[in-house]
């Protein structure tokens, strides 16, 4: 692999998650300050962020696990340390996720370092094992929907667990009806771990991808304007409409097809404009989206209390909310905020600074 393609890879994996921390900036500060249940259009427009951001960024860390273990697939010993790495940043991101879990109960880290730790035992099986395993996973999942209530523990009036800290409350949470619970959400990550062991610099594989995707996302919108219409019976209609909680089959196909569009394009982007300014831009943000996630959960909740007067409490709006188009605006000023962020600090450092912790911590 030459440099050039390498870097043209590395560029649109970046703009991917430029675009997936863009996302849930919208969602995560609709969550906190607007509304779900907008009427108007540009508030539905809003809503489309919900699930496709959060599996993209998903996605893209299984990606980023591949592509960082394809130098170390030589001797037993560099298997072991690659091993040991991904175990301390499992547990490195367990730990910053449940500290911030205390702030923001909606929280993904702790659930990534679960992903993660458990992908750290399949690093170097084949591919095919990694579509397997997501197989399995969504399987398990819908397994365990038959045995627990998917409500269990949970207060849907301020929508947040209210066992968390209990043992029995954090492993159902953990691993069953949290908002990103490894049934089924470890499945975009293995997806990732697939995708992340693909040539994608050639073309045929990022034209395959998005072919698969945009038939599989036709598919299952064809599906749900049928649902739209009540063909089929109120269970199987709310099953194929659900969206995010919970996380059905039907949500989990459109959710990562749209992804896989999202990171096909933003791999062509990343190709053909690798040495454009607003590339290099993106790139630089995308380096650094543990860092954002965790700055605009902090800094950027209570510049968005200060400025509305509202209080911060990490769960839904009780009052009225803000508007659709005041969220969409002050998510697109706090990304401005974090490229500026992002090119300052890249001018002096390669990762950003959650980044380059979690690299002191494990390597």
């Amino acid at each position: 692999m030459n440099h050039s393609s390498n870097t043209q890879r590395v560029a649109g994996f970046d703009i991917a998650r430029a675009y997936a921390i863009f996302g849930m900036f919208i969602v995560n500060f609709n969550f906190c300050f607007g509304s779900f249940s907008y009427t108007s259009t540009f508030g539905k427009f809003l809503n489309l962020f919900v699930g496709n951001s959060t599996a993209i960024f998903i996605i893209l860390a299984g990606m980023g696990l591949s592509f960082m273990m394809r130098s170390k697939n030589t001797s037993h010993e560099n298997r072991t340390d690659a091993r040991k790495v991904i175990l301390k940043r499992s547990w490195f991101l367990l730990i910053l996720g449940l500290l911030l879990f205390l702030w923001w109960p909606g929280d993904i880290l702790h659930f990534y370092g679960g992903y993660m730790h458990i992908a750290a035992f399949m690093l170097f099986v084949p591919k095919r094992f990694y579509l397997f395993s997501a197989a399995i996973a969504i399987i398990i999942f819908h397994l365990l929907l038959l045995i627990i209530p998917i409500d269990t523990g949970w207060d849907f009036v301020k929508f947040q667990p209210v066992d968390f800290w209990t043992l029995s409350g954090f492993i159902r949470n953990t691993f069953y009806n949290g908002w990103n619970a490894i049934f089924p959400w470890i499945a975009y990550f293995l997806l990732g771990m697939w995708m992340g062991r693909l040539n994608w610099n050639d073309r045929i594989t990022i034209r395959n991808i998005f072919f698969a995707g945009l038939f599989f996302f036709i598919a299952f919108e064809i599906l749900r304007a049928y649902a739209r219409i009540d063909v089929f019976n109120e269970d199987w209609t709310k099953y194929i409409m659900s969206e995010y909680f919970p996380p059905y089959l039907p949500f989990m196909i459109l959710t990562a097809s749209f992804a896989s569009l999202v990171i096909c394009a933003s791999m062509v982007i990343g190709i053909r404009f690798s040495n454009t300014v607003l590339v290099k831009v993106l790139s630089a943000t995308g380096r650094m989206t543990l860092t954002h996630y965790i700055m605009h959960l902090t800094f950027g909740m209570v510049i968005l209390s200060s400025i509305t007067g509202k209080k911060y409490t990490g769960n839904l709006q009780t009052t009225e909310p803000v508007s659709a188009e005041f969220i969409f605006v002050f998510a697109i000023c706090f990304f401005i905020f974090s490229i500026c962020f992002s090119l300052l600090w890249s001018k002096h450092f390669k990762n950003g600074p959650v980044e380059l912790l979690m690299r002191k911590f494990s390597d």
